[in-house]
């Protein structure tokens, strides 16, 4: 395989740290709706479904766009983090890592939750018995039982922040070196003369990353549930 032009290596560094930070953005919500989900049941449960599962279903045309409405400079988010903190999202390569959090969140969510259904009850309200309060139990008998599913939904989060397009350019368009994350790239390429064969080698790295996610998601929740289990 050629070796990879300079624009090229930055674009693959640039998507791991968007990737990363949005993963890592993400998480906490992620955990903290998933329990709600699992474990509660109230008026608007299913409208809160559906927020989550939304990114899922609309264009990410659509979801970049409203994205760009609201934390664009102007919009009204945007212009109070501006004013309050300096922040600027829009055309950043942290609002690249927002739109991929968005995007990844329900795949994060819904791992999780699922893990959290299939926790035994009778294990936390054993330890509740014994004395230990409810955030020591969560600590202490919850949260292991449910970290493959976290860690598994976590990977599966980065990986599809790896891969995310159409909302990170429309939020924060296709800037080299500040918001050219590797699909945008690719795009890029497929748009040039001459292009095909960057487009091409930066497809396979694509996939080899995204593989090696789903891979290591499996592998990695599969290793800490044996040992949660004991085996």
């Amino acid at each position: 395989m050629p070796t990879l032009t300079p624009e090229e290596l930055t674009a693959i560094k640039l998507s791991l740290r968007v990737a990363a930070v949005a993963t890592l953005f993400a998480l906490p919500f992620g955990v903290a709706i998933a329990l709600v989900l699992a474990r509660t049941r109230f008026y608007g449960r299913a409208l809160l479904n559906a927020l989550v599962l939304l990114p899922l279903v609309l264009p990410p045309v659509v979801t970049g766009y409203v994205l760009l409405v609201l934390f664009g400079k102007q919009g009204p988010i945007g212009r109070w983090l501006y004013d309050s903190f300096g922040i600027v999202l829009a055309f950043r390569w942290t609002g690249a890592a927002l739109a991929c959090a968005i995007m990844g969140f329900p795949l994060l969510v819904r791992a999780i939750q699922l893990a959290i259904e299939a926790v035994d009850t009778r294990l936390e309200q054993a330890a509740s018995t014994l004395g230990a309060s409810r955030s020591w139990v969560f600590l202490t008998v919850t949260l292991p039982l449910i970290a493959p599913g976290i860690i598994a939904g976590a990977i599966l989060c980065f990986a599809r922040a790896m891969g995310e397009f159409g909302a990170t350019i429309t939020f924060v368009s296709n800037i080299p070196g500040e918001t050219q994350t590797l699909p945008t790239l690719i795009y890029t390429l497929t748009q040039v003369p001459g292009g095909d064969a960057g487009a091409f080698r930066l497809t396979l790295i694509s996939l080899a990353i995204s593989l090696g996610a789903i891979l290591a998601a499996e592998g990695i929740a599969q290793a800490v549930g044996r040992r949660v289990r004991g085996q």
